[in-house]
């Protein structure tokens, strides 16, 4: 599932923050479309994205603040810390408008920098993710239990709502790799995240969506069930809501051709008056 071309590891310091990430560009469509990683991955999450869209769209990935190989910084205290990070990145590279691709808490960084700073993002897709994920009491157990006993006391909870079944009986190097990824993210930025994922309620501000929207869920996601992200799509204005057969939690990974085959069709979809950038 990973990349083989070999690249330069590049990293920028933002913020006091250094931040790893893998800049693609492109000859084709000019508009940018940036990857927002779920809880507990980094960057490599995209690689069959990346391979399969290299030569039509630039795309941006990056390890999220205290995440695969960027610094924790002053640490995670809300998503607006991952926010600020996000907003630092597109004006670093001098984007006008971009795309935002947010997986998971990816997805609430994604609505996030839009109410923040709804002028430089052209569209959404918000992929296994919602409004709201989870309860304090969820969260705050997860946390516990964490704290407690390390990452790797979830693991195996954690890869049953990132894969299906059939996931786990038929590609056991790749589930056993994605555990490896999860159980070496720094407990810190794990941890954060989850307190930042607990606090934040984008119920209200989700309905002031303005831009073309898609939500996409795996069919078997058992971290932010297809009902869950319907009412999400249903609480965007005009948003348009698909679902990826066989696959679960992190559709990138199980089903990268579906979920390529969305992305060029929305992509392609979008008024042509807004795909000149400066």
């Amino acid at each position: 599932m990973w990349l083989r071309r070999i690249e330069i590891v590049p990293f920028v310091s933002i913020g006091g923050v250094t931040l790893h990430y893998r800049h693609i560009e492109a000859t084709g469509t000019s508009r940018p479309i940036i990857f927002i990683n779920s809880l507990g991955t980094d960057f490599r999450i995209w690689d069959d994205v990346v391979a399969k869209l290299r030569s039509e769209m630039p795309m941006l990935v990056y390890d999220k603040r205290g995440h695969g190989l960027s610094d924790i910084g002053g640490g995670v205290r809300s998503i607006d810390d991952h926010v600020d990070d996000l907003a630092a990145l597109i004006d670093h590279f001098g984007f006008d408008k971009v795309v935002l691709f947010g997986l998971s808490v990816g997805g609430m960084i994604a609505q996030r920098l839009y109410t923040r700073h709804p002028k430089c993002v052209e569209a959404l897709i918000l992929s296994d993710t919602a409004h709201k994920i989870g309860t304090a009491e969820s969260w705050n157990t997860r946390i516990a239990t964490v704290e407690r006993d390390g990452i790797e006391a979830i693991a195996e909870g954690i890869m049953k709502v990132w894969f299906t079944p059939q996931f786990h009986a038929k590609r056991a190097a790749d589930l056993a790799g994605c555990c490896n990824m999860l159980t070496r993210q720094a407990l810190s930025g794990y941890i954060g995240t989850c307190m930042a994922v607990r606090d934040a309620d984008f119920t209200e501000s989700a309905r002031r969506i303005a831009v073309p929207t898609l939500c996409i869920v795996g069919d078997q996601d058992g971290s932010t069930p297809p009902d869950l992200v319907r009412s999400l799509a249903g609480m965007v204005p005009g948003a348009r809501f698909e679902v990826i057969r066989n696959a679960a939690h992190i559709p990138c990974i199980e089903q990268p051709d579906a979920l390529v085959s969305l992305i060029r069709d929305f992509v392609a979809s979008l008024p042509e008056e807004t795909s000149a950038h400066g």
